[in-house]
């Protein structure tokens, strides 16, 4: 029996030496996808659409005063770094909002390009001896009357008003008359038509303007008194027992 034994564990040993040992072989299969937990951020993606801006300093600006003509008008403002602006070292230093001997200051539009919203504000020096800014002749209705600054009634006692938020010079100058009483002397600006003359006189120089047009509106629209980037008369008067509205008359540099 003993020798049996011996001998099946002989023969066994001689078999299991003769198969060479093998790793196992598997695979395993990739999970499904909603077995794996869903991220709980969002990734945000910025995308800019005009690469070649200009967002540095150079073009930032300070925003203008509060209730100014520019002020709500986009991309408008003092230059924070006005010395960096483009043109700053050839023409001189200026700013936004307003002019330096009478040259228009320039601002950025929105691709980046610069552009001017021409504005001259009131200086002292622009003010002849008679205390009065300028004078308008409009010859179409016989018309020369002084320019004095404010539309109070003090001014309008003297001759005409000059809006004190518009420009003097470049850009739109708005100016108020009475038209009745007195000094009724824009008691006839309604009766303008296109293409009569209206000429502007002050400090600064000579201008002769064209009327574009003469239109009635509301007293609160304000829209004709908005800055802008040609040169331009704006006129207002009362509309004779019509209180809500308004005389427009608007003219632009020939």
């Amino acid at each position: 029996m003993k020798w049996k034994t011996l001998c099946l564990t002989a023969a066994l040993t001689a078999v299991l030496a003769a198969v060479p040992a093998y790793a196992l072989d598997y695979t395993v299969d990739a999970p499904e996808d909603y077995l794996f937990g869903r991220p709980t951020s969002v990734e945000t993606v910025t995308e800019y659409g005009a690469d070649n801006v200009d967002r540095s300093k150079n073009t930032a600006l300070i925003p203008p005063a509060f209730g100014s003509p520019t002020s709500y008008l986009p991309d408008t403002g003092e230059p924070l770094t006005p010395n960096l602006t483009p043109g700053a070292h050839s023409g001189g230093l200026v700013s936004s909002v307003g002019s330096v001997g009478g040259v228009p200051y320039p601002t950025v539009d929105s691709g980046g390009s610069w552009n001017s919203t021409a504005y001259t504000p009131v200086s002292s020096d622009l003010y002849y001896s008679n205390g009065s800014l300028g004078t308008l002749k409009i010859p179409a209705i016989g018309l020369t009357v002084k320019v004095y600054e404010g539309t109070d009634s003090n001014a309008l006692k003297k001759g005409t008003g000059h809006f004190s938020d518009s420009s003097i010079w470049n850009g739109n100058v708005c100016i108020a008359g009475h038209n009745r009483g007195v000094n009724n002397h824009f008691g006839q600006i309604h009766t303008l038509t296109v293409g009569d003359t209206i000429t502007y006189t002050t400090k600064l120089g000579t201008r002769s303007y064209t009327v574009t047009s003469v239109s009635k509106v509301l007293e609160t629209d304000t829209s004709g008194t908005t800055a802008s980037s040609d040169n331009r008369l704006t006129l207002y008067t009362c509309v004779r027992d019509q209180s809500v509205y308004r005389w427009m008359v608007c003219a632009v540099e020939r």
